[in-house]
């Protein structure tokens, strides 16, 4: 079954990545389905908590090839997609490669790029392609980018334009671990750090033939329509300057799909959909100025619309 299939494809990459990810389920979980949504993911967080960890865990466990961008303000767009350069001996133009073209890319600290930089990751990001001196090149399946960004320093960063933050699939925030993870960190790395003895233990057929059959679960018409409610209550909602774009509801829609699969169910539930309607949605919402005043979040807004639009079969608020 494809339901079967997908969940011991998640199984095994969750029990690999968490070799080193150490009591961070969920966000591990959220990463799988950007990976079998064919989306990317932005990590809004401090540093030191994992996320280059979490990047090249997940790169080895499929056996990918890894590309890390450190994003600096002199960084030119170049540095990111590749150059044309003149080869003297065949007098011809050849391109050299940036460090975009990898299947697994972590965009370390994106937002102290400039917009002109970081716009070189939108053609990426969407297409699946980069084009450099009027020459288009395909980008190698699977493509996943994690970018990160620290939400607490703003000094010498350029804010994500709306474009590209509607292009990650997901947000997600790693956060400090447990006292008891952060003890068993520290007895895992006391002589080399475990990332490099990690396996390969799914190959990159199997994860495209798992993005493709994520694709295949059923979705009832009552929650399609549900998916539509929430978004278009994220741009009615009071305290909404901008809301949720289509791109949104698309998805909530495919992720909750990878959701249900990895949960070993050929069907998407209410729960599901719920369950991921904050990390979708709340990084493509502008709130508006008076609710910012009054420190209004847009992951407060977002559970807000999710308490209250109405379950198929239920009743708002409960």
């Amino acid at each position: 079954m494809v339901s079967s299939a997908v969940r011991a494809l998640g199984e095994r990459l969750l029990a690999n990545v968490e070799r080193v990810i150490l009591g961070k389920r969920r966000e591990v979980t959220l990463t799988l389905i950007g990976l079998l949504c064919q989306g990317h993911i932005l990590i809004e967080d401090v540093p030191g908590v994992g996320k280059t960890m979490l990047a090249k865990a997940l790169a080895r466990s499929i056996g990918c090839n890894f590309s890390r961008i450190q994003f600096t303000p002199d960084m030119l767009p170049s540095d990111v997609t590749g150059v044309s350069m003149f080869n003297q001996q065949t007098h011809e133009f050849e391109f050299r490669p940036g460090p975009i073209m990898a299947q697994i890319v972590l965009a370390d600290e994106i937002n102290r790029a400039t917009p002109k930089t970081q716009a070189a990751l939108l053609e990426a990001m969407e297409e699946y392609q980069v084009t450099v001196d009027g020459t288009t090149y395909q980008l190698a399946r699977p493509f996943l980018v994690l970018a990160t960004q620290n939400p607490i320093e703003y000094e010498g960063t350029f804010p994500l334009p709306e474009a590209q933050l509607d292009r990650f699939l997901l947000r997600i925030r790693l956060g400090y671990p447990r006292p008891e993870d952060e003890l068993a960190v520290l007895d895992s790395q006391q002589y080399e750090h475990p990332v490099m003895h990690l396996a390969q233990v799914v190959s990159v057929a199997e994860l495209l033939r798992a993005q493709e059959e994520i694709k295949q679960i059923y979705i009832d018409r009552q929650l399609r329509q549900y998916i539509i409610d929430l978004v278009t209550a994220t741009r009615n909602h009071e305290d909404v300057y901008l809301g949720a774009s289509p791109r949104g509801s698309l998805a909530l829609f495919r992720g909750a799909q990878a959701y249900a699969g990895l949960l070993g169910r050929d069907h998407v539930l209410p729960d599901d959909v719920k369950d991921l309607a904050v990390p979708v949605l709340a990084h493509r919402i502008i709130v508006g100025p008076a609710a910012r005043i009054k420190d209004v979040s847009a992951t407060g807004i977002v559970s807000d619309v999710v308490r209250r639009v109405p379950v198929p079969g239920a009743t708002a608020g409960r």
